[in-house]
């Protein structure tokens, strides 16, 4: 990206919360069910139907507006925002306009250095179904209509992707850890749309702005970005600036790696807001401002640093999913000293499942498992490596640690009396290795251990090998 530029990007997130039922009626909310089974009068826009406020849903946007520090307003209104598309049965989505339930919040992201993100306002409202075309033909599937979405709106203060990303990744781990959304980027339960400009270095004005519309991955919002903040640079450098760049809303092509123009950008003005009739104010029960909310993933890895002694980098890899944490968490409690919970969870763990592309939430080693085998570490039973083969071992197959270090023979000679017999063989065989080891050559330490492992089949602890060397070779 040329110096000469500033990137200007604030993000629209749509965040599916988990509620058993939708936000206006009581169609269940679950998903990959048969399509158009979950629907009703009050979800289809029929005559007649009224809707009714999902208490639920009220509450999780309460719990996600305590997490970013924002003013919960006691008051709030929905509106009637109108458009015409086949998945919007109605011709119209309730929504939150002139005063949301959430606003004025942040949130701090770390790149290159800590900076606030402002948030200016989460709002309530319903989803609208889904279009598929295929064939030939158009379908929609509308048991998503009516489902609850807090949509989180931030200030126009990020300049980069990588901010972008770190910010959404803040969140999500946010509203993961609040338990308020699966936050399932796959299935659109995290989605965001991208609102892009540039300017010239030291202008105030933004530039023309451009949506990039439903992004759902991490990698996908970044390449999209980045792809736009070229195409508005070129324009500029070549005087094509007012003919290229227009106020719209693109779509981001995951084969190409390009945006595209999907229609022009529509302004408040066009969706032409009106109170909705059907619904009183929202007024917020005084006992959700009392509703106390775990502890978050800031909270969370600096209690890790100064509880457990972690690397500030390490208490953030383990504090930044749920899942990880209460893995970490469970191997403590039973018993697993922090260092190595965080050794065989973050490197040896993780790395074999990244690997497989397996989740944690799917890995076939329970916390349980793991933590028995770092108490089998450093009961001395096994080596660090022999561990690694156990881990191998339960990666392929359903069995007990205990099983498996028997099944591979791993099982270490901890007899000091066993071992000083192989030692003391050792060092007979190598007399000359000795004398010059006497004489100076240091080095030679590695070697008489290696001997000892091997005429022991790995099986000798190591620890006891280097204490009874040490002790024979003065």
């Amino acid at each position: 990206m040329s110096k000469n530029f500033e990137v200007v990007i604030g993000l629209e997130v749509h965040v599916q919360l988990n509620t058993k039922t939708k936000i206006f009626c009581s169609c269940p909310t679950s998903f990959g069910d048969e399509p158009n089974v979950n629907t009703c009068p009050t979800c289809l826009g029929l005559p007649g139907a009224l809707p009714v406020m999902n208490k639920e849903a009220v509450k999780k946007a309460v719990m996600l507006g305590k997490a970013i520090n924002a003013t919960i307003n006691k008051k709030s209104t929905f509106e009637r925002k109108n458009y015409f598309y086949p998945d919007l049965p109605k011709g119209y989505q309730i929504s939150q306009f002139v005063v949301p339930i959430v606003e004025n919040g942040e949130l701090l992201i770390d790149v290159n250095g800590e900076k606030r993100i402002g948030i200016t306002r989460a709002h309530l409202e319903e989803d609208a179904g889904k279009n598929m075309h295929e064939s030939g033909y158009s379908k929609v599937d509308l048991n998503r209509a009516g489902t609850p979405l807090l949509e989180i709106v931030s200030e126009p203060d990020m300049r980069s992707s990588d901010e972008a990303v770190a910010y959404l990744k803040k969140l999500h781990s946010i509203v993961r850890y609040l338990k308020i959304s699966d936050a399932n980027m796959q299935e659109g339960s995290f989605r965001c749309d991208a609102n892009v400009s540039v300017r010239p270095k030291g202008q105030k004005e933004f530039g023309t702005r451009v949506e990039i519309k439903n992004l759902n991955s991490f990698r996908h919002i970044k390449q999209a970005i980045e792809y736009e903040i070229e195409r508005h640079i070129e324009a500029y450098e070549d005087d094509e600036y007012e003919k290229e760049v227009v106020q719209e809303t693109r779509l981001f092509d995951v084969k190409s790696g390009e945006t595209r123009s999907m229609r022009g950008k529509e302004e408040s003005a066009d969706y032409r807001y009106f109170p909705e009739p059907d619904l009183l104010p929202l007024e917020v029960p005084e006992e959700f401002f009392d509703i106390e909310i775990p502890e978050l993933p800031d909270e969370k890895k600096e209690r890790y640093q100064k509880e457990f002694k972690l690397k500030e980098y390490d208490a953030g890899v383990l504090t930044s999913e749920p899942e990880l944490a209460e893995f970490f968490e469970e191997m403590i409690a039973l018993g697993v000293e922090p260092a190595a919970a965080n050794r065989w969870l973050a490197i040896e763990l993780l790395g074999r499942l990244n690997k497989a592309g397996i989740s944690l939430e799917n890995s076939p080693i329970s916390a349980k498992k793991l933590a028995l085998i770092a108490i089998r570490e450093k009961e001395a039973v096994i080596s660090g490596a022999g561990g690694k083969k156990v881990l191998d071992l339960l990666m392929e197959e359903d069995i007990e640690v205990d099983a498996a270090i028997e099944k591979l023979g791993l099982k270490q000679v901890s007899d000091e009396g066993a071992i000083e017999k192989i030692v003391d063989e050792v060092l007979s065989k190598n007399a000359d290795k000795v004398e010059e080891y006497k004489n100076g050559k240091e080095k030679l330490f590695g070697f008489f251990v290696g001997q000892v492992m091997k005429a022991s089949k790995g099986k000798a602890n190591p620890q006891i090998v280097n204490k009874l060397l040490k002790e024979k070779l003065k």
